[in-house]
């Protein structure tokens, strides 16, 4: 019961636009010339209609007119590999509330190009996220319709980590491989992504060993690794890649920080990540805590038909009742929307593309 009326609480405290159910419109634009493009979800005048983007079938109105909703802008971190559209139920429950959606596509570490994932691309990716908040607020169509002086920013596993570090984290590459050295077996997947697996064989020390040879190697710099952005006000991380960080640097973060956590997580342990970040920040919110649920629980839509050490990873746990993950969005919806009110300028839409 008590959870209920927290739930209702939340949604009545989502704007009134939220409750037009606007049509979702789905555009993109340009960051810089060396950014990949910045896809957006945001409130549309136009009819949706059925959508093919790799291999799901969405609801949305490609290029639809913009219409003013709240005022407010939320970025997505997609993860590792990831895409814009793993995370499309998401942007619809803040689109219907009113924000508009910017996923930017990080460099060599997308859909498209996976060629460079973890420290490195975690080093380029905040500031990716601040240069795709400049091209929206460059962009002729959406600039009218937003003030970006509070920005709202979530993120997933590896988006999770650029999460963090816009909440005032600090890490660091040799944070990453001190972590591995001493929880490699632990925590094997989150050291050396989907390259391999231990299987309990004999082969297993040499997998350990070659994965702590090519870290050593790589992930020897103690720099400190921080990234600021003012207009960054709530933050919200899903399963985040987190064992690298001082966790010092997130006892007492700046501004509003949520998590959402998969206590059946098998690619970023919980103990040594998102578990990490609860016990060192007391004035952080557990958003959702699911105890059934598994690394992919937080894709939604989850690609269909993953096989191998990547089905492993992100197909549902036995058990696990994805049909929940729908209040989840709406409890990541409402965190942004307490944390982001409503801008004050009047309703207008914005001018045609």
């Amino acid at each position: 019961m008590m959870r209920s009326l927290r739930l209702l609480a939340a949604t009545l405290a989502l704007p009134l636009c939220g409750l037009a159910q606007a049509a979702v419109g789905l555009g993109e634009i340009a960051a810089t010339a060396e950014d990949g493009p910045v896809t957006l979800y945001y409130p549309s005048a136009d009819p949706e209609q059925a959508v093919r983007r790799g291999p799901f079938t969405l609801s949305l109105a490609p290029q639809g007119r913009p219409v003013r909703g709240n005022g407010r802008l939320v970025v997505i971190s997609h993860g590792s590999g990831g895409s814009p559209w793993v995370h499309a139920d998401l942007a619809r429950s803040l689109v219907q509330a009113g924000f508009v959606v910017a996923m930017p596509e990080h460099r060599a570490d997308n859909y498209k190009d996976d060629s460079d994932p973890g420290p490195d691309s975690w080093t380029m990716r905040p500031s990716e996220v601040s240069r795709a908040i400049d091209a929206v607020g460059r962009d002729p169509r959406f600039a009218p319709l937003l003030q970006l002086d509070k920005v709202g920013m979530y993120g997933m596993s590896a988006g999770g980590h650029t999460a963090l570090s816009l909440a005032g984290g600090r890490w660091s590459p040799a944070g990453f491989k001190r972590h591995c050295e001493a929880h490699l077996e632990e925590d094997f997947q989150s050291c050396v992504g989907l390259i391999t697996r231990l299987t309990g064989g004999w082969a297993d020390g040499i997998r350990k060993w070659a994965a702590l040879t090519v870290i050593r190697y790589r992930f020897s710099d103690d720099t400190p690794r921080v990234h600021s952005d003012p207009r960054v006000a709530a933050v919200v991380a899903g399963v985040p890649s987190s064992a690298d960080f001082d966790m010092a640097s997130l006892a007492s973060p700046p501004v509003p920080l949520g998590l959402v956590t998969a206590q059946q997580d098998r690619w970023l342990t919980p103990r040594f990540h998102s578990d990490r970040v609860l016990q060192a920040c007391k004035s952080c919110e557990l958003i959702a805590d699911l105890p059934a649920a598994g690394h992919g629980a937080l894709l939604s839509p989850l690609p269909p038909g993953l096989t191998g050490l990547l089905g492993d990873m992100l197909n549902n746990p036995p058990g696990f009742d994805r049909s929940q993950m729908a209040e989840v969005d709406e409890k990541i919806t409402a965190f942004f929307a307490k944390h982001l009110p409503s801008a004050g300028a009047p309703p207008r839409e914005a001018a045609q593309p």
